[in-house]
């Protein structure tokens, strides 16, 4: 009888260390899955493939764990190589920088931003979330620094998802509701 080789188990060893650092290489974390926000309600076409609509719904809870944490990790998961950003704000710019130029310089005003999903509806190829933003105003935003106020205000995207990722994101927030939070714009009362 052929005895086996003392390298079967330095090979076994070797491949599993191969698929441990290709699974860290990839970006996909086994502890980031645990922290991904759950829509309080989700509205699913009943024509789309559970599958289809399962990455959907998985792209969204990632890109919205990065809002809610600021960990540029879930961006980098959820969000296509070629994202393009349908209604960039002037001075952000295009591409997966984008949502990480705007999260990291909203930090600085609102360290404890919070992201919570209201509700997604998914069908085709789109991803519509419903948001609400809370926090509090304790750092910078411009020449504006924050006394603590309350931050606390909604935004709508429309998300294209192919193929498990982000590809589009148009996007409306109320900048109004924030900018008045921030004491930048003071607010104007209509007399009776």
């Amino acid at each position: 009888m052929k005895q086996i080789s003392s390298t079967y188990p330095k090979l076994a060893i070797a491949v599993a260390l191969a698929l441990l650092v290709a699974f860290l290489a990839s970006g996909q974390s086994v502890a980031s899955e645990s922290k991904l926000p759950e829509p309080k309600s989700v509205i699913i076409d009943k024509s789309l493939s559970t599958n289809q609509a399962q990455k959907a719904i998985h792209a969204a809870k990632l890109f919205y764990a990065f809002w809610d944490t600021g960990n540029p990790e879930f961006a980098k998961l959820a969000l296509d190589a070629n994202f393009t950003d349908r209604t960039l704000p002037q001075g952000r710019p295009q591409g997966v920088a984008g949502p990480l130029f705007a999260s990291s310089n909203f930090r600085h005003a609102v360290p404890d931003l919070r992201c919570n999903i209201e509700q997604l509806i998914v069908a085709g190829d789109r991803v519509v979330a419903h948001l609400h933003f809370s926090g509090h105003f304790n750092g910078a935003f411009g020449q504006k620094q924050g006394t603590g106020q309350t931050v606390d205000f909604i935004a709508t995207d429309i998300l294209r998802v192919q193929d498990g990722r982000i590809t589009d994101n148009w996007h409306i927030e109320d900048n109004l509701t924030l900018m008045q939070q921030l004491g930048i714009v003071q607010p104007s009362y209509v007399r009776p």
